[in-house]
């Protein structure tokens, strides 16, 4: 599956999440049953935000890989970019960090997701907090318009990632930078995986190449390119068993991390 196919998936998947209740996804990751239409429970996924100033529950769907504000060095008074902004977990913990004077924008191509977004601002009453609908491939964003670019579990669900990263490129302002949580491999994933449509909808066979991922980003022109956190993620022997023969499944299981998390910085220091 490629393109427009792949965006219908994760469009369909992410829908189906919105629409669900709170109570249904508190022990779902963006790898969670509701993308991967099992059982099983990805909880290694997802990072703990309750303690963050700017924390809705109401806007926490438990999709994201990482926490993209912890290193995104947001300053009061900055517009800040939220990248498939989801119910605006992320937006909402950036808003907290611009404080009145700052402004946020979250984008999304899924429609429930951007209704329940708009719900949760219009019940929090901010007035510089924005979601609009658009694609990361083409943001409907003025050009050196934003200081800070951030998402969460994302990028890797983007057919085109070249384009995305220029879109970003060409959206932020001189000197600012972008700071993302995603999935990327290690070493390629056996073609079993890699070829789940599933899989690819709850963030897994989406993801590339760390070392293609990072070589997009710096051809696409941003400087200063750093991996801040990086963590290993190891996929249960029971979910492996569902793509993979058994003997395969556990000699993939003991050969290591396939499959990391990252929060990369990256700064555009040139028009």
């Amino acid at each position: 599956m490629e393109g427009e196919n792949l965006k219908s998936v994760v469009k369909e998947k992410y829908g189906e999440i919105a629409k669900k209740s709170l109570s249904t996804l508190s022990n779902s990751t963006c790898c969670g049953t509701q993308c991967c239409g099992d059982a099983h429970d990805y909880t290694a996924f997802s990072d703990d935000y309750t303690k963050l100033k700017g924390y809705n529950k109401e806007a926490d769907l438990k999709l994201g890989c990482g926490i993209p504000t912890e290193v995104a060095a947001i300053k009061s008074g900055d517009v800040v970019l939220d990248l498939g902004s989801g119910a605006g977990n992320d937006a909402f913990v950036a808003r907290a960090l611009v404080g009145d004077q700052g402004r946020v924008i979250g984008i999304d191509m899924t429609e429930p997701m951007i209704e329940k977004a708009r719900q949760n601002v219009q019940a929090l009453g901010y007035s510089n907090v924005e979601f609009r609908l658009g694609d990361i491939e083409q943001m409907p964003v003025e050009s050196s318009a934003v200081d800070v670019v951030i998402s969460n579990c994302v990028l890797n669900l983007v057919p085109d990632k070249e384009k995305a990263f220029s879109e970003i490129f060409r959206v932020l302002k001189c000197g600012g930078h972008f700071s993302v949580s995603d999935i990327v491999l290690a070493r390629a994933l056996p073609q079993q995986i890699q070829e789940a449509a599933e899989m690819y909808a709850g963030c897994v066979s989406g993801a590339i190449l760390k070392s293609e991922y990072l070589g997009i980003i710096e051809k696409t022109g941003f400087r200063n390119v750093e991996v801040k956190i990086e963590k290993p993620i190891h996929l249960p022997l029971e979910v492996l068993s569902k793509y993979l023969a058994p003997s395969e499944a556990q000699k993939f299981q003991k050969s290591g991390a396939h499959i990391l998390s990252i929060t990369v910085y990256g700064e555009k220091l040139e028009a």
